[in-house]
């Protein structure tokens, strides 16, 4: 469970625009980030360890849900399956809320973001201030580009995102441990309404909560 928040918090899920030729790749990207200014969508979000003595890597039970942002930094990234999570951005604080353990963490928004996946998928369009950008090829029928963060003190060492006649449709997470999480979206939709209140978090009754 801690691994996940991690993922999208430290997350989470934007992007590019699928191209016919990969040289093309990165300025697609540009494109489809400048022109995304909201979305809305589900996920489905797996966890692959590193091989063991075997060689066979061991996949996490799926996790799924839905998401909803607004550039820069407001979102709403809810897990339901196999249990309930709360992720929640107002554009200054992240809330995270666990149902289970009734409890809210608080912490600041530009400290969760930075140089994490999260800032390419919720923050600002100025991506290349803390990523390396490169073209990757195509693999499983998508256009992917790398994304490799120039902080040395992050999670992840490389974010891979593919996608398909311009919709994201998948996000690869490489941490320093030798993890990989994958995101898939499906049911993508670009720029709908979707007021500033619409992100303003509501603190559940009787939740306890801890300040970060």
């Amino acid at each position: 469970m801690k691994k996940i928040v991690v993922v999208v918090a430290g997350m989470a899920c934007s992007l590019l625009f699928a191209a016919s030729a990969s040289a093309s790749a990165l300025e697609q990207f540009k494109s489809f980030a400048a022109g995304t200014k909201s979305a809305k969508g589900e996920f489905v979000q797996r966890q692959m360890k590193k091989a063991d003595a075997s060689g066979k890597a061991k996949v996490s039970t799926p996790a799924s849900g839905t998401f909803e942002f607004a550039r820069p930094g407001k979102f709403i990234w809810t897990y339901l399956k196999p249990y309930e999570q709360l992720l929640q951005a107002d554009g200054e604080q992240l809330y995270i809320y666990d149902k289970d353990l009734s409890q809210v963490t608080v912490k600041k928004l530009g400290d969760a973001l930075g140089s994490s996946p999260a800032a390419i998928l919720f923050g600002s369009n100025d991506l290349e201030k803390n990523f390396t950008l490169a073209e990757a090829g195509t693999r499983d029928g998508l256009e992917w580009l790398k994304a490799t963060p120039k902080a040395k003190d992050t999670t992840f060492d490389e974010i891979s995102i593919g996608l398909r006649n311009g919709v994201p449709e998948a996000m690869e997470l490489r941490d320093s441990f030798g993890q990989t999480s994958i995101l898939s979206f499906k049911n993508f939709q670009k720029n709908p309404a979707l007021s500033n209140n619409h992100f303003k978090f509501v603190m559940p009754k009787g939740a306890d909560v801890i300040n970060n």
